[in-house]
């Protein structure tokens, strides 16, 4: 149809790859889509389960992520820091 007026390229109807439906997940937080994939009531993809591992850390921290105890303070014995604000002369060197 190369001389045909109007008929000559462009896209033509039913012409391709037929168009994927887009898989909804239900689950709006990826700890509750885990949880579902591990108790079996959810088949996913690996590539679903590595998605959702990998966004974890920005819905929910990691408990126990601290090596201090909560209401820690240093202890007076403990050198000074490197960047600490400096004290000024003792008592002895007075002026």
């Amino acid at each position: 149809m190369a001389g045909v007026k109007g008929r000559s390229g462009g896209a033509r109807p039913g012409a391709g790859r037929p168009k994927k439906e887009p898989s909804v997940n239900p689950y709006a937080d990826p700890l509750d889509f885990l949880q579902a994939v591990w108790t079996g009531a959810v088949e996913a993809t690996v590539a679903q389960v590595r998605a959702a591992t990998a966004a974890m850390p920005f819905k929910h921290k990691k408990l126990g992520a601290s090596d201090k105890p909560i209401g820690h303070k240093p202890e007076g014995d403990a050198p000074p820091s490197r960047y600490a604000t400096r004290k000024g002369p003792g008592a002895a060197t007075k002026h």
